[in-house]
């Protein structure tokens, strides 16, 4: 009997320790996708003024209600997210999984306005190719946007998987870097929203 509890409690330590590790290792690529997004940043900022005669982020970007309904729904996901890490820690299955459907269709509404939106420039004339501020634009917002795809798509296997296995160590703990890698996403679009749309709007 001691040996069994003695067994499970070595076995909690090694789950414990398996999650820190895979947590850690999950804040370093963050840390890494820091950096890709300080290198666009820094492009933008370097090319926003080179319109080559076409139309600039003045001209662009006057509409200002859509961009911040677009945060506001990136924004609310992150909350839902973290609804669902709540349900998560409480063992309620249903919680987890009506917050992570809920957080799904924000975060895919999000992606369908930045389609939306890139579709209108590109009728316009206004796509990547028209000039160096363009291009970097269409680089900065599209690697965001890319991101999030990439979130969504974790987002519904995860769903699968909490269907189908529960609440486990394992579905927590990749629950915990998606957790992450949403926040992060949010905080990156904060900083696309202050200085693409809202300074070129100024």
């Amino acid at each position: 009997m001691t040996t069994q509890v003695l067994d499970s409690h070595d076995h909690h330590d090694h789950d414990a320790e398996a999650s820190a590790k895979v947590v850690f290792g999950f804040w370093v690529y963050i840390l890494s996708d820091c950096i890709l997004f300080s290198m666009i940043f820094a492009t933008y900022a370097v090319l926003h003024n080179n319109t080559y005669g076409g139309p600039g982020a003045h001209e662009l970007f006057t509409n200002m209600p859509y961009v911040l309904i677009e945060t506001f729904i990136l924004l609310t996901s992150s909350f839902t997210y973290g609804l669902a890490m709540l349900g998560a820690h409480k063992g309620n299955k249903n919680q987890l999984l009506i917050w992570l459907v809920i957080t799904f269709i924000l975060g895919a509404s999000f992606i369908c306005m930045e389609l939306n939106e890139f579709h209108n420039l590109i009728a316009e004339g206004n796509g990547p190719q028209r000039s160096a501020f363009l291009s970097s634009f269409f680089t900065l917002v599209g690697t965001h946007g890319l991101h999030v795809t990439c979130g969504l798509v974790w987002m519904i296997l995860l769903i699968l998987q909490v269907s189908k296995h529960g609440i486990t160590s394992i579905t927590t703990r990749k629950l915990t870097c998606l957790s992450l890698f949403w926040h992060f996403l949010d905080i990156v679009w904060i900083f696309v929203f202050t200085i693409v749309y809202l300074m070129g709007a100024m």
